[in-house]
């Protein structure tokens, strides 16, 4: 099959996926990713830096849903309804189709400290982009700051509760569930009983 296939970036990350959970990452070689997709490694290198990237590479389009909701959000909204927004939004990259591949990604990160700490770089990349969205809406910089946090660990949390559901609820079902858990929880952390010293 062609090298310029029009599916050539979703071949590799497929290819790349399986091997990962086949050989683990460490022992996977790009060589042996593009040859699982019927490529050569000069595209591989034309998709992705490195096959790192093959995990996180959709990042930089999340952030950039997340800022397009909440850019969209009505200009009266509160900070809950434009995370809200921004999680409606990432269901163009949340799809059922990637549901099974967000699976696969979990267990290769947690299985890599290496690829760990690259996915840390790209949540703060993330919450960056959240809270400036926020300022251009006129957001304090730390309740920005604060906001942008809380709608990443929403974020986590739902993408955790998406992938073990065994229904078909999209995933902005989940990150509204997710965030409106933490909220009550942090409503809580001032009326939790102090621990004696």
């Amino acid at each position: 099959m062609s090298r310029w296939a029009p599916d050539a970036r979703e071949r590799l990350e497929t290819a790349a996926l399986d091997l990962f959970a086949e050989n683990g990452y460490e022992e996977t070689t790009v060589a042996q990713i593009a040859d699982r997709a019927g490529l050569n490694r000069a595209t591989f290198f034309r998709h992705f830096a490195d096959k790192r990237e093959v995990l996180f590479s959709g990042e930089d389009r999340l952030a950039g849903l997340f800022a397009d909701g909440i850019r969209a959000a009505a200009p009266d909204a509160t900070l809950t309804e434009c995370l809200q927004a921004a999680f409606t939004a990432a269901e163009a990259a949340m799809t059922p189709q990637q549901r099974a591949k967000a699976a696969q990604r979990v267990l290769v990160v947690a299985a890599n400290s290496e690829v760990q700490e690259r996915g840390l770089l790209k949540h703060a990349r993330i919450a960056r982009t959240i809270s400036a969205a926020l300022r251009e809406r006129g957001t304090e910089e730390l309740t920005a700051r604060l906001a942008a946090e809380v709608g990443m660990l929403a974020f986590s949390i739902a993408v955790e509760r998406w992938m073990r559901s065994d229904n078909d609820e999209p995933f902005p079902v989940h990150a509204a569930a997710a965030l409106s858990d933490l909220q009550v929880r942090a409503a809580e952390l001032d009326s939790q009983p102090r621990l004696s010293a």
